[in-house]
């Protein structure tokens, strides 16, 4: 196991020389009410007392009322400055709009909430001088479980190398709030959602493949298939500069 004490430290001590070498104002991040986007919070706040969390309900009924409650009673606990705004009406102007022009699909309907999020960090951030803080595992990398241009944007994360299991373990020894600690991971797409239902293996199966490289055939099977259908996103954006097919 980590020794967290030294890796709170560790982690606090990088985003603060981050924060000061981009000459930024502050931090803004996500808060929603998941684990991972609560130990980011704890250490950017921890980090950079002028850091914020905000909260961007998006159609899904738990956004408004789970998920809500759980990231109010981090930022309470961490003295997290927290706000609010409901992207509902957005989203769906958004769909009516493309709607004109295309047949929307159910991944293509479920991406568009992680980046209209995004959209409103970067704005944010933009307006305030912020940097945005990035709140994805390393489980969810391996396995692609993240949005392209949505969750999966940032300008830093610091807690990328962390499996789902050591951000649990992390919470655990910050004392997080057991609301955080106990609930089942969940994107919050829709409602009913989890990550683990969603993928077909859960996140524990991941993280020993990960660090033992055993797993069960049919977790073997499914890691691996998520895996490989997901490279495109842990790649740098392809140019015809860079491209073998180019000759250069």
């Amino acid at each position: 196991m980590r020794d967290y004490k030294v890796e709170f430290e560790q982690r606090v001590a990088y985003i603060r020389d981050l924060v000061e070498s981009s000459h930024s104002k502050g931090i803004v991040f996500g808060n929603s009410g998941g684990k991972d986007s609560a130990l980011v919070g704890i250490l950017c706040k921890a980090a950079c007392d002028n850091t914020v969390g905000i909260i961007m309900p998006c159609a899904s009924k738990r956004n408004f009322g789970l998920d809500k409650d759980d990231g109010n009673a981090v930022a309470e606990q961490f003295h997290i400055e927290t706000r609010v705004i409901d992207l509902t009406e957005v989203r769906q102007k958004e769909l009516d709009q493309l709607a004109t022009i295309t047949e929307m699909t159910d991944l293509a309907i479920a991406n568009i909430a992680p980046r209209l999020r995004m959209t409103t960090l970067y704005a944010v951030a933009a307006a305030e001088g912020r940097m945005v803080a990035g709140t994805g595992n390393a489980s969810e990398a391996y396995m692609g479980y993240f949005t392209k241009w949505g969750d999966g944007a940032h300008d830093f994360n610091p807690i990328s190398d962390l499996t789902a299991t050591e951000v649990f373990e992390f919470l655990e020894y910050l004392n997080a709030p057991r609301c955080i600690i106990d609930k089942a991971p969940s994107a919050g797409l829709f409602d009913g959602q989890t990550d683990e239902q969603e993928m077909g293996v859960t996140y524990a199966a991941i993280d020993r493949y990960l660090m033992t490289g055993e797993a069960e055939e049919r977790d073997r099977e499914i890691i691996e298939r998520f895996h490989a259908r997901s490279e495109h996103k842990r790649h740098p954006i392809s140019t015809f500069a860079n491209s073998k097919e180019s000759g250069k």
